[in-house]
């Protein structure tokens, strides 16, 4: 009896069911409708398909001279499988693929199964050719006596090239239904096919191979993933009774599917058992014991994708599957990529550490509730290397919205499964700066950063930018204290806006688009270009935490840049390797620059900084920069030690929401900052990955503090400020440059509550 990949019956239409007739007429009509439809039936009527030879026995090598020599995958058929995603120590992470199968050889399946496979379905397999004309003979006949014409003819052999057939066919349904298509051209191009096979192929390697290919109802492909599916085992340690359910499964799954129709299973199994039992292959022992036992079933339902994933490791699963998708290694077109990935049957060892991805997930997971209005996300990239160590958020990877579930990666750009990113806010300053070292400018470059001041005009790459709006675009700094004159260090410290927007008037807006792009900010996270503003210093450029981790990690680097790595290794089943994007890295900036970075973005995280409440466990050195977007609708902080970089963002998913006036993890909040809000969450998330690991020291620039100032306040001939500090910075900041903030090193908004960006563009708050 024929089977199928899929759930349907390959089988000669005839007329319903009912008494027969035993008249000559009523034969030869059934002979005829059965003829009209199988390949013996369409090669006899042809007359010139085959030779006679081929009709009585088709194992003669002349049957098949004619033919041309046929693919190998027929002979070795490419299957789809499932893929392996692992983590960089071995865990599994998630099994995805596009249909449930694991291939295994001949001696990894049970004797009982091909047997019983064989007894079921062609029961004379070993003794005949691709053809088995008694076969056909008997199916006539039978067909004939009940009136019907459901019995079928088609070899194990010819069943194999089918599903072949269908396999190939994939996703393309139009493909799928050609292939299974009940036509004598069809019937007789799969005949040509078989006869060959037979040639080519031993009975035991299409055994085997029939084996792996067959559907057996419930996602399960193939005998081993059948045997996981309905008996929660291995398919070598099937038991007699175990092994004939699976082979009853072939003629119909759905039918005799043992979870949905246990009765007729078991009815089908032991058809299957006495088939055993009348050739010999078990004894009356085995049959009667096999028959008397349930259907014992330790069914476990189908698990596919990354919604499978271990907790917390959906999104990186996902973005290992975007990854394969997209990088030009795994295929020269889009469509090469897909069949790469679908067709499966991979081990990809990814460079996902499990202890810090809990230190992540823990730490996104205590700070933020899953029912909160916002989320939060985090990504740690390894410095000089640009491997993605964690990747957490605290929204759950899920299909079920009404559980705060989502597929949507906020870690990454859109094109990598994410959304359209979040404004940076002030932590994309230390960009502005490293583009102004490289430009040549000092470290101790003093701006007078008034308090207010309209956006000047500035060079591009391709033109100028001027203040053209009526009333001109302003940009004030965060209260009617703040004004300079300021150096680099006290500016960074204290988030001085007006000081980053001159001094990025001084090296123009290409420099600063152009170090962006080396550091891996080469478009906004939705994929659009990146415009060339002013507003550009204070962040106004949506991106995703991935992306700002790995420039913190340039910074951590001494300057190297690496684009971001999810993967190390992937091989087959079979163990052979497959070439994976190489590790792309490149100088972004000079040494000297990043140890003037460490050193400015090391003081954001001392007293008086704006990070100055984020210190990690056993006084590890540090470097930083908080960040708060317009309306504070988005806040960050991204900072580093030596080993380890590390991005968090807070906000709401689609960008939305005013994180003032508001509760999160059942605190209420006036209003959020890059300190207080996602600041503890970056702490706890390295103060977890780094515990155990050596202390490192980050090398620093020396950055002379400035000289004191009269203020003009003070008495005639004095000389310093009141406080002692540098005459400009607030009252109450330290000497050395570095300002304080209210609130226990909070940063603070602006007058009014914002900046004002240049027209067009989105402004942001000072953090």
């Amino acid at each position: 009896m024929e089977s199928n990949l899929l759930p349907t019956e390959d089988r000669a239409d005839g007329e319903a069911a009912g008494p027969a007739r035993k008249s000559p007429l009523r034969y030869v009509r059934h002979s005829a409708t059965f003829l009209g439809v199988s390949v013996v039936s369409g090669v006899l009527l042809a007359g010139i398909a085959l030779p006679a030879a081929g009709a009585l026995g088709l194992t003669a090598k002349s049957t098949a001279e004619g033919f041309d020599d046929i693919p190998d995958d027929f002979k070795t058929p490419p299957l789809t499988q499932a893929t392996q995603v692992f983590d960089a120590k071995g865990g599994l992470i998630a099994k995805v693929y596009e249909r449930d199968r694991t291939v295994i050889a001949a001696e990894q399946m049970s004797p009982y199964m091909r047997q019983a496979q064989v007894d079921i379905e062609d029961a004379r397999f070993y003794e005949h050719g691709a053809v088995d004309l008694k076969g056909v003979l008997r199916a006539i006949s039978k067909n004939a006596e009940s009136g019907t014409a459901s019995e079928g003819a088609s070899t194990l052999t010819q069943q194999y090239v089918k599903n072949v057939n269908i396999e190939k066919a994939g996703d393309d349904q139009d493909a799928v239904r050609e292939a299974m298509r009940k036509t004598l051209g069809r019937k007789i191009q799969e005949l040509k096919v078989s006869i060959k096979l037979e040639e080519d192929l031993s009975k035991e390697q299409i055994l085997t191979n029939y084996l792996n290919i067959t559907y057996y109802g419930n996602g399960a492909y193939g005998v081993e993933a059948a045997s996981q599916r309905y008996f929660s085992k291995s398919n070598k340690d099937l038991t007699v009774a175990e092994a004939a359910t699976l082979a009853g499964l072939v003629q119909n799954p759905s039918q005799y599917d043992p979870k949905a129709h246990p009765q007729a299973a078991l009815n089908r199994r032991n058809t299957v058992i006495d088939k055993l039992l009348e050739n010999k292959h078990i004894t009356e022992e085995q049959a009667k014991e096999a028959k008397a036992a349930p259907l014992g079933l330790k069914y476990r339902d189908p698990q596919r994708g990354c919604i499978t994933a271990q907790a917390g490791m959906g999104f990186f699963c996902d973005y290992v599957r975007h990854v394969v998708k997209q990088d030009p290694v795994f295929g020269a077109t889009a469509a090469e990529r897909k069949k790469f990935w679908d067709q499966g049957g991979l081990n990809i060892h990814t460079t996902l550490d499990p202890e810090k991805q809990t230190a992540a997930q823990n730490a996104v997971s205590s700070n933020v509730r899953v029912t909160d209005s916002v989320s939060a996300a985090a990504t740690m990239v390894e410095p000089g290397t640009g491997k993605i160590l964690a990747m957490a958020q605290t929204r759950p990877y899920g299909l079920e919205p009404a559980k705060n579930q989502t597929v949507v990666n906020l870690n990454a750009d859109a094109a990598m499964g994410g959304g359209n990113g979040f404004q940076p806010g002030s932590t994309f300053k230390p960009v502005v700066a490293a583009a102004a070292m490289e430009a040549g400018l000092s470290p101790t470059q003093e701006y007078s950063s008034p308090n207010k001041m309209d956006y000047p005009t500035m060079k591009t790459c391709d033109g100028t930018w001027k203040n053209t709006g009526k009333p001109k675009v302003t940009v004030p700094n965060e209260s009617a204290s703040e004004k300079g004159p300021y150096q680099l260090k006290q500016a960074m410290a204290l988030s001085v806006n007006t000081y980053f927007v001159q001094m990025e008037e001084e090296i123009g807006l290409c420099a600063v688009k152009q170090m962006a792009n080396k550091l891996g900010i080469t478009s906004r996270a939705s994929g659009k270009a990146l415009d060339e503003v002013p507003a550009m210093a204070l962040g106004v450029e949506e991106v995703s935490p991935l992306t700002m981790a790995n420039v913190y990690a340039t910074f951590a680097a001494g300057g190297k840049y690496c684009a971001p790595v999810a993967i190390n290794k992937i091989t087959t089943v079979d163990g052979t390797d497959v070439n994976v994007p190489p590790a792309r890295c490149d100088r972004a900036f000079s040494e000297s620059t990043a140890q003037v970075l460490n050193t400015i973005l090391n003081g954001v995280t001392e007293s008086g900084g704006t990070g100055s409440a984020l210190s990690l466990e056993g006084d590890r050195q540090i470097a930083g920069k908080t960040g708060t977007s317009d309306h504070k609708k988005a806040a960050w902080f991204s900072g580093y030690t030596p080993q380890l970089a590390t991005s968090v963002w807070l906000g709401g998913p689609a960008g939305g929401v005013e994180m003032r006036n508001i509760t999160i993890n059942g605190k209420y909040r006036t209003e959020v900052f890059g300190a207080d809000g996602p600041g503890p969450i970056w702490r706890d998330a390295m103060n977890q990955a780094l515990r155990g690991a050596p202390k490192q020291s980050m090398p620093m620039a020396d950055i002379p503090d400035p000289a004191p100032r009269p203020d003009p306040g003070a008495t005639p001939g004095a000389t310093g400020s009141p406080s002692g500090t540098a005459s400009g910075a607030p009252s109450g900041a330290p000497s050395g440059g570095r300002a304080a903030t209210p609130n226990g090193g909070r940063s603070k908004a602006p007058s009014g509550g914002r900046s004002t960006a240049p027209a067009g563009e989105p402004s942001t708050d000072q953090d």
